[in-house]
């Protein structure tokens, strides 16, 4: 199998995530970075002190989205492919667990690790990724305590790009990252894809990953995350539900958006989400190509019992769950993993809640 690293001036982390991949019990790997145009020597250092490491240079930043496509080709051939941030560490048994429960579940296109606080390692940062009908996505358990509320394992909607294992043959069926999306909900795409197609996803307990860029960082939004979120919430739905689903759902897909300009209003930040709107909008006839394709199985398969209704969802964002309930990281290492702007999918914090 294949793992693959995207990292984006990550010399100050990428120690810590290829050491850990050394010490793993699982040992028939191969492992690749994915360099998104670094230009602090992580290459060299890389060739330096893990020769066996294969580098795959990107001549500039390519962004987030198209960086891990890269990660995706580098698998190319493998029967699984785990793609990682650069800023977290693996448990020893972390690979070995992924790979068992791929091998015992054939239906399934991806499996996701525990993913957990590097420095308050009690503290959950996500345990795979739900979906509502109203067009928005959190990660599950983020911000709470771990008391072993998520130590079963579970179907979940889908997975988190910090620390998720893809099956070959299932990336073969669904297509590579949505470039378009360019830098979040790109994984939200690729899942609702999945699903449509007939793949599941899966949360694995047993494979634990301390994430350095995680839910201790708390609240830390800019315009081009929410920008970029709202932007692409409105394509996903766009692209993936299906016909009916439009029709019954709508209610909930008012709910979203409702949520979403409550809190462009009360972070004052209204035309940045007209900006998103008119850009969705504008964006839309491509959106809806790719949907033919998406669609052109004429496939409907049974959601309800892996997406949420809007109001479930609504009442979860409104009360602010899933908010940290730790304060804002302090290190170096913290500070840096959330910053960078060629930093992969888990780095990326998420929009604030109403409160």
């Amino acid at each position: 199998m294949t793992v693959a690293v995207l990292t984006y001036n990550g010399r100050e982390l990428v120690a810590t995530v290829l050491d850990s991949l050394a010490l793993q019990t699982y040992g028939d790997l191969r492992t690749v970075v994915v360099d998104n145009g670094s230009t602090d020597g992580t290459a060299e250092l890389i060739a330096e002190r893990w020769p066996q490491t294969t580098v795959v240079m990107a001549p500039e930043n390519v962004g987030v989205t198209a960086g891990l496509n890269r990660c995706l080709e580098a698998g190319a051939g493998s029967e699984f492919v785990l793609v990682l941030n650069d800023d977290v560490e693996l448990d020893p048994r972390c690979i070995e667990e992924l790979v068992a429960d791929m091998r015992a579940h054939p239906t399934v296109a991806a499996v996701q690790a525990k993913l957990l606080d590097f420095t308050r390692r009690d503290l959950l940062d996500g345990t795979g990724d739900s979906y509502s009908w109203a067009g928005l996505a959190h990660r599950r358990g983020q911000g709470e305590q771990d008391r072993g509320q998520y130590d079963d394992r579970a179907d979940v909607f889908g997975v988190c790009g910090a620390a998720a294992m893809y099956r070959g043959s299932a990336v073969a069926a669904v297509g590579e990252f949505d470039a378009q999306l360019q830098a979040y909900c790109e994984d939200t795409d690729w899942s609702f894809r999945a699903r449509l197609v007939g793949y599941g996803c899966r949360f694995v307990p047993g494979a634990r990953v301390y994430h350095i860029g995680s839910a201790a960082l708390g609240p830390r939004v800019s315009d081009f995350s929410l920008y970029q979120n709202w932007r692409n919430q409105i394509w996903v739905v766009a692209k993936n539900y299906p016909r009916g689903a439009l029709l019954r759902h709508g209610p909930d897909l008012l709910m979203g958006a409702a949520a979403t300009l409550y809190v462009a209003v009360r972070h004052r930040r209204l035309g940045l989400w007209l900006r998103a709107w008119r850009d969705a909008l504008a964006g839309m006839p491509e959106m809806l190509a790719k949907r033919s394709q998406v669609h052109r199985h004429g496939r409907s398969p049974q959601l309800d019992g892996v997406i949420e209704s809007g109001l479930a969802k609504l009442r979860w964002w409104l009360l602010g769950a899933g908010r940290s309930t730790a304060p804002a990281a302090g290190s170096p290492l913290s500070r840096r993993a959330a910053d960078r702007p060629g930093a992969s999918a888990g780095s990326r914090p998420s929009p604030p809640n109403p409160g």
